[in-house]
């Protein structure tokens, strides 16, 4: 079934697989979806409830620590709940326009993600480079500053990809090989020229993959602040505030490079995998964020630890 939309056939609805191949677990593979997503929740809820209730937490870095838990709060619910619908409801078909709005989520979100990181990185180089200029850098102004590019950033660089798939006609083809919907799984429904599509996709990309070289080139001029301090306690200090952004940043550079790597050039590699990376570079950096910085950031340890002894 479909309607016609300014002279476009659009489907009414799209039918998402899940995990094509492993149908017939999909109950199983719900379970440790489902814990993760819990876990995400109740960490980043009580990374947020921490930072809030706390007064002496009011430093650059737990500010966009914040912005990250929020972050995190959103991706997950805006593909999590749709997995989990689809592996125990069988809850497959997707209105047209919701897809196209999840697609536009997942893919925005990301990209805030991204831009925290970003930010972040920055935090930790002006506090190791140059620590006497910290609070005069780093500013009320400039935070607001840097949020506001968090947010409006991707927001508008993923804009487009709403007209470049609302602009493509849609024959026959509804059935898409994924549980959640993305811009390229939807393109390749299409019977119209996708070149368009993938052009735009791989300039997104490109600026995604700015970022990591930038944060790369930070963490080289951090390094070399780091080994020309005078004692071995002042370095391992330096390196101690830094270790949970850098555990962060591997948790979300590692899968998301290995999902466009696998899905670029991993033609071998069966399907069910490309799915699984896709899904679990959604799914783990919103469960594992609350947790490293609970666990390497001494600050947040002591309070979540004296929070949740005093109940």
């Amino acid at each position: 079934m479909v309607y016609h939309n300014r002279s476009v056939l659009h489907p009414a609805t799209f039918f998402l697989i899940g995990i094509p191949g492993l149908e017939k677990v999909h109950a199983w593979i719900s379970l440790p979806f489902c814990c993760i997503y819990l876990v995400a929740l109740i960490g980043n809820a009580t990374i947020l409830t921490v930072i809030k209730a706390e007064k002496f937490l009011r430093e650059p870095m737990f500010y966009f620590l914040a912005i990250l838990s929020t972050i995190d709060l959103a991706l997950s619910t805006t593909s999590i709940p749709r997995m989990l619908g689809i592996f125990w409801f069988d809850a497959h078909e997707i209105n047209f326009g919701s897809c196209v709005a999840q697609m536009y989520l997942i893919h925005t979100i990301t990209g805030m993600e991204a831009e925290v990181l970003l930010a972040m990185a920055f935090d930790r180089y002006v506090a190791i480079c140059a620590p006497l200029h910290y609070t005069t850098i780093l500013t009320s102004r400039v935070l607001v500053g840097i949020s506001m590019c968090i947010v409006i950033r991707p927001a508008l660089v993923t804009f487009p990809f709403i007209y470049l798939i609302y602009r493509l006609p849609f024959c026959q083809a509804r059935i898409m090989a994924h549980s959640y919907c993305e811009h390229m799984g939807i393109a390749k429904l299409s019977c119209g020229n996708i070149h368009v599509n993938a052009a735009y996709g791989l300039f997104v990309v490109s600026l995604f993959l700015l970022n990591l070289v930038i944060i790369v080139i930070s963490y080289v001029h951090i390094l070399r602040a780091v080994f020309r301090l005078p004692s071995q306690d002042a370095r391992l200090k330096a390196l101690s505030t830094c270790s949970s952004h850098v555990a962060v940043l591997c948790v979300f550079y590692v899968p998301s490079l290995f999902s466009f790597l696998t899905h670029r050039f991993g033609h071998k590699i069966p399907q069910y995998i490309h799915i699984l990376v896709a899904n679990l570079y959604l799914v783990i950096p919103p469960s594992l964020n609350p947790i490293i910085y609970g666990v390497r950031t001494k600050q947040i340890r002591g309070r979540v630890l004296h929070l949740f002894t005093k109940r």
